[in-house]
């Protein structure tokens, strides 16, 4: 696993009508060292995107108004978000529930509850996939 300074401030979204899964997230990756936005639906999240422009976001499935899937393809659709990385967070860990998460165009698909480490490695594969500068250089780094 990456060193916990390979995260420093990456923006980092976390969508979950779960207080205790939204802070559990939160004090995972600010110990990593990156910049957490929290939103309790997937409207709250999209009011809040385009005012923070996060480098990765971890999404719920099942939430009230809007869930998980429907978030994950608008913004997928958007042309000034779809190139953010969005991983997938449920209880349910079916073939099902994942394929129908790469449909909408998710990039991973986390069960919960997730461990630190399962969380930290999907942060630091995914921002690094979106071209986060703190993760290149530190990529180039270690090379």
């Amino acid at each position: 696993m990456s060193s916990p300074a390979a995260l420093a401030g990456v923006k980092i979204m976390v969508i979950d009508d779960s207080n205790t899964i939204r802070r559990s997230a939160e004090i995972f990756l600010k110990q990593a060292g990156c910049q957490v936005i929290l939103a309790e639906d997937g409207f709250d999240a999209l009011a809040k995107i385009a005012d923070h422009d996060p480098d990765l976001v971890f999404c719920d499935i099942l939430m009230p108004r809007l869930d998980g899937y429907q978030t994950c393809a608008l913004i997928k659709k958007s042309p000034r978000f779809r190139t953010i990385p969005v991983v997938m967070l449920s209880s349910k860990d079916g073939l099902f529930d994942r394929a129908r998460g790469r449909m909408v165009g998710s990039d991973q698909y986390l069960t919960k509850p997730f461990t630190k480490d399962a969380l930290l490695r999907a942060a630091t594969e995914h921002a690094r996939s979106a071209g986060t500068p703190a993760l290149a250089a530190a990529g180039a780094a270690a090379s």
